[in-house]
């Protein structure tokens, strides 16, 4: 069977979004499979601009079945309302088209109340959070104290699953923190309100999926975030709290017996990072205010302005690595278009010599980057279409860009619409 993993290469943001839209014409099923709400996936096609956040990027197109996996934290608030979102723009949701793995966890109330409280309690040294529970949820999950969502199917299991964990839950609201304490009542009123109306989706996906299987049905895995925000190979500790690499597609989605066919891994023109953490390329002042204005960079959940800088060559090998890619896409190739000259991080100064490979986290802070420079192409590249067309600069950026990752550039993005896009 053909699947595809569509993941990030670098810090998120990349435009995984973006690619997953394009590149489901080609697929049947789409599967979210890992990662929440905390991170948005931008989409622009003939039904509008959307900013997704838990639905795939698959629920745009007709006759393609969406899919979240039992990797996914699933928040029944939020992701009602996104439905509730998307539907009023004339997109159908339908139990056909959205599927939700009963295995899959249930983000609860308390979870982004704990992760606000936490990084509070940080202070000036907190992770960045976007304070959407996802820490919290992971640590609650590994624990054994979440709710599946095919739990909703056994209503009286379900409330004395829930008492026994609010018991545990509002010891450490109360006691650790100070907060106020949950009820029973209250958890009724979210089941009611937010979990009944996504209970038509829940359903056994690992058996849909086997029989997709057998029918050869072909499958794009979707990733949130990026390898250098991956739990155990990222900038810990300023990363997500789940697997966001291509390796953990088939165990997160309910196909742990699938290999994947194929690996697009997603990479910015330039670097982008929100939130806290080592970031070696970063640029500052003036320079680093025009590359956010020209490229638009502020999160796409947040608001926030995304720290920019040149494009990391250290870390993108990195990412092209730990993601197995097969093949690079490289969005917002486009934005660059003012600059005469391009800066590139080809190296890292750290320790006192130059290194090209990614370090450890703990080295990370005293690294600085080595950066050489480029001929720009000064011009606007959005109405290309062909490889071909490109000017002779932009050309020489992408088989830059190749020859230092040794990975094929095969999609280059010059505007976020579906079909601003250039295959090689």
């Amino acid at each position: 069977m053909k699947t595809c993993a569509v993941v990030g290469i670098n810090w998120g943001d990349e435009g995984k979004g973006r690619m997953v839209d394009l590149l489901t014409e080609q697929y049947d099923i789409v599967i979210r499979y890992q990662g929440g709400g905390n991170a948005g996936h931008t989409v622009i096609n003939e039904k509008g601009k959307f900013a997704l956040h838990l639905l795939p990027s698959g629920i745009f197109r007709e006759g393609v079945v969406n899919i979240l996996g039992n990797g996914v934290a699933v928040d029944p608030d939020n992701l009602w309302k996104e439905i509730q979102y998307v539907a009023a723009e004339g997109v159908a949701v339908t139990p056909d088209n959205l599927k939700i793995s009963d295995r899959a966890s249930l983000l609860m109330p308390w979870h982004r109340d704990l992760d606000a409280l936490e990084e509070a309690r940080l202070a000036d040294k907190q992770y960045g959070s976007t304070k959407q529970g996802i820490a919290p949820f992971y640590s609650d999950k590994y624990q054994k104290k979440t709710l599946m969502a095919g739990e909703l199917f056994h209503p009286e299991k379900l409330r004395a699953h829930l008492q026994d964990i609010l018991e545990w839950k509002n010891l450490i609201l109360t006691k650790v923190y100070g907060a106020q304490p949950y009820t029973m009542e209250m958890l009724e009123d979210w089941i009611r309100d937010c979990c009944e109306p996504i209970k038509p989706y829940v359903c056994d996906t690992h058996a849909y999926l086997q029989q997709a299987q057998q029918q050869d049905k072909s499958i794009l895995f979707e990733a949130q975030l990026g390898a250098l925000r991956d739990l155990d190979y990222g900038i810990y500790p300023y990363t997500t709290s789940s697997n966001t690499l291509a390796a953990y597609a088939p165990i997160g989605s309910g196909m742990p017996s699938v290999s994947l066919s194929e690996t697009v891994g997603v990479v910015k023109a330039y670097s982008t990072c929100v939130g806290e953490g080592p970031f070696v390329c970063e640029m500052f002042g003036e320079e680093a205010d025009r590359l956010r204005e020209a490229g638009a960079e502020y999160g796409a959940k947040t608001g926030r302005p995304r720290r920019v800088g040149p494009i990391d060559l250290v870390a993108t090998r990195y990412g092209v690595e730990l993601q197995n890619a097969t093949c690079l896409a490289i969005t917002k190739l486009d934005v660059l278009g003012y600059m005469q000259q391009i800066p590139v991080c080809t190296r890292y100064l750290a320790g006192g010599k130059e290194i090209d490979h990614f370090p450890f986290p703990s080295e990370l802070g005293g690294a600085e980057p080595v950066i050489e420079w480029m001929q720009g192409w000064n011009c606007d590249i959005s109405g290309v279409r062909r490889w071909e067309d490109l000017p002779e600069e932009a050309r020489a950026y992408i088989e830059f860009i190749e020859g230092q990752t040794g990975c094929r550039v095969k999609y280059l993005s010059v505007g976020p619409e579906r079909d601003s896009i250039i295959i090689r």
